[in-house]
């Protein structure tokens, strides 16, 4: 036996979406019904379970050989269910080397993240069958009790057996996807380094980051308390039933002379320069009471494990346009940031579940619980948090690609890039904190929204505006910068006449040391590191200015397999956005035995033992790749007894 397909149906009253399979597979009730397998491509056999069949004992050996390579789409569903039913304790898995995963397999290749989708592209003979989410609902997850089904809150095989052989069809079907999966996209083989670097991945999956319950539990207690306190507060103060409508909220705005279209936060923020006394009170409480990020505890909540660990917070390829990771459960990617200098003293407050001391020592508790999140994240066993990051890498990426020497000096001198871009554009040196530094934040704004293509609209996504700019100085803004990055410039246009060659000729072509080439329906750019970007079915279409561009398939912003338009500078920032994730995946690799439990950005959070060096960790972590000569890396970081900005 070389080689074993693997689907899964199986039972939990945990909430998969909520609280992922870590929790869902270690739950007291949880079980598998059905396990469909094929061995090295052949017949694809079904062993009921539920109905008291037993999986023949060469494949439980099989399970746990790592000769024998187990694929299944969406493969850590599969591997995490079956520790759980071979037994193993939360916190043992099986060995993610031998797994391989046919929808990274098609995440490398720009399609869908489902069976259904990938399927639907490569129009697969035998696609996955439409009725397995009713089936699902009805075997899978507990259902309600009611007098027709005799109060029962879970569903059976015997209480439908033609549903139950349905599901059993839609079980070797989904056996039988994955297998077509593997035979329509067999030339185009993932690397054996990309399959290293997702096997790293589900290591960082399993180890998992400990998480202060009691902290957390403090926190729910004392935003339930809060939202309280502030309902009655507004209540007292409008009449309303309910605060925290928006209809009502504005109609009462309305009724005292303040007319809104929006209660967003921005919106908000500007009407509470201008709102009378009394409405910006009333503004600002609700603004309170709207805040959603404190949310982040009872996903804390719903995903922890047995042993106080949150699992599986990392989705390898999860942006598939670049092949950067996506955050699932918590989600570390988008926390609060914190500011406040006595983090200590406010979670140490929480966590007594003192809500009076808290209420009276600071104004606003949900923002003080908003930013005291990350600080619920905690190491364990008498260790701490190193956490170390790469100084603006996206920056030097881009600078190393289109050879924008100064900037390279700038980096080499571990010099001021916000500094020496505004210094650049106005003409005049730049100090942060001395000599023109109010220009400093001009040339900060520049940097992050122009690196791309980025013009006016850009800088006012950003907050220019907000930040006290003037409209009428942001286009000479974006002209200065171009003008000092003229390298950068050109080699945004580069890329664009490059790719569109490739897409119309069908001949390969190279940009500063990017390849990139047409093949079977596909076009592929070649980054340094050897790893592809995949672009679906490319051709010429016509942009809204009506020139010419780019289009391709994929995910778009609606979530729906459709076409997408690009151009030259957004090729670019996938392709600086893909090198700055390779970096980061080099950095990982090299610290591999150093317990990583977690990767932010361009971010790695270390559980490490009292001895470890901050130092060593930040040197090793700021060697440039062999594949990268040239590029200037430099990481910095902190130790913590909780995680923070620090």
């Amino acid at each position: 036996m070389r080689t074993l397909s693997i689907d899964i149906e199986s039972f939990s009253s945990v909430n998969l979406q909520k609280s992922g399979v870590y929790k869902y597979a270690s739950s007291d009730d949880f079980e598998i019904l059905l396990f469909g397998y094929s061995v090295d491509g052949g017949e694809v056999q079904v062993v009921d379970l539920a109905l008291g069949e037993e999986i023949p004992q060469e494949i439980l050996d099989a399970l746990k050989d790592d000769e024998v390579i187990k694929w299944a789409f969406n493969a850590s569903f599969e591997r995490i269910c079956l520790s759980a039913f071979l037994g193993l304790p939360v916190g043992e898995y099986l060995n993610p080397k031998s797994w391989r995963c046919s929808m990274i397999w098609s995440a490398t290749l720009g399609l869908p993240l489902s069976l259904e989708g990938v399927g639907a592209v490569l129009g697969l003979e035998k696609q996955k069958l439409t009725e397995g989410k009713n089936l699902i609902k009805y075997f899978c997850v507990p259902c309600a009790a009611t007098k027709a089904n005799g109060g029962r809150t879970r569903n059976l095989p015997k209480h439908d057996m033609e549903k139950w052989n349905s599901f059993k069809e839609y079980n070797l079907r989904d056996v039988e996807t994955e297998m077509g999966i593997q035979q329509k996209l067999a030339g185009f083989p993932v690397p054996n380094e990309i399959w290293d670097e997702y096997h790293l991945n589900e290591e960082v999956n399993d180890r998992g980051i400990g998480i202060d319950m009691v902290f957390v539990e403090g926190a729910i207690a004392m935003d339930d308390k809060s939202k309280k306190n502030l309902t009655e507060t507004i209540q007292d103060m409008t009449n309303l039933d309910n605060p925290n409508s928006v209809q009502q909220m504005k109609n009462y705005l309305a009724e005292n002379g303040l007319e809104m279209e929006s209660l967003g936060k921005k919106e908000v923020a500007e009407i509470l320069k201008v709102a009378p006394e009394h409405l910006r009170e009333v503004l600002s409480l609700r603004q309170q009471l709207a805040k959603s990020s404190v949310k982040k505890y009872t996903a804390m909540q719903n995903a922890v494990c047995s042993d106080g660990r949150a699992r599986g917070m990392f989705q390898f390829y999860g942006a598939n346009r670049t092949g950067r990771f996506s955050g699932r459960l918590i989600q570390l990617q988008n926390l609060p940031q914190n500011h406040m200098f006595d983090l200590s003293e406010a979670r140490a407050i929480v966590r007594s579940g003192d809500y009076e001391v808290l209420d009276m020592l600071y104004e606003d508790i949900p923002d003080t619980l908003s930013q005291l999140i990350r600080t619920a994240f905690v190491p364990q066993n008498g260790r701490k948090f190193i956490v170390a990051d790469f100084s603006a890498i996206e920056a030097r990426v881009l600078s190393w690609l289109a050879g924008e020497k100064w900037r390279m000096e700038v980096f080499a001198k571990n010099g001021d890039i916000y500094c020496e871009t505004a210094s650049r554009m106005f003409g005049v040196p730049v100090e942060k904190h001395g000599l023109n530094g109010h220009l400093r934040q001009k040339g900060k704004q520049a940097e992050l929204s122009c690196g791309y293509g980025g013009s006016v609209g850009a800088l006012k996504a950003m907050g220019a505006l907000a930040m006290g700019m003037q409209e009428e100085e942001l286009q000479p803004l974006v002209d200065s910068w171009r003008a000092a990055n003229p390298h950068i410039v050109d080699f945004w246009w580069e890329v664009d006449r490059a790719v569109k060659m490739v897409v119309k000729q069908r001949i390969p072509a190279e940009v500063c040391g990017i390849r990139m080439y047409w093949k079977s329906g596909f076009l592929f750019i070649v980054l340094p590191s050897g790893r592809k970007l995949a672009y679906v079915k490319p051709r010429m279409g016509e942009n809204k200015f009506g020139g010419e561009s780019v289009t391709y398939e994929g995910v778009g912003a609606t979530k729906k397999w459709e076409r997408l338009e690009s151009y030259g500078p957004k090729f670019v920032e996938n392709i600086v956005q893909a090198i700055s994730r390779d970096v980061l995946i080099y950095a990982m690799q090299t610290l591999r035995n150093c317990s990583i439990v977690a990767h932010v950005h361009d971010e790695i959070i270390i559980e490490a033992d009292r001895g470890m060096s901050l130092e060593a960790v930040c040197e090793q972590m700021g060697r440039t790749p062999t594949w990268a000569k040239g590029l200037i890396l430099n990481a910095d970081g902190y130790e913590c007894e909780f995680y923070k900005k620090d």
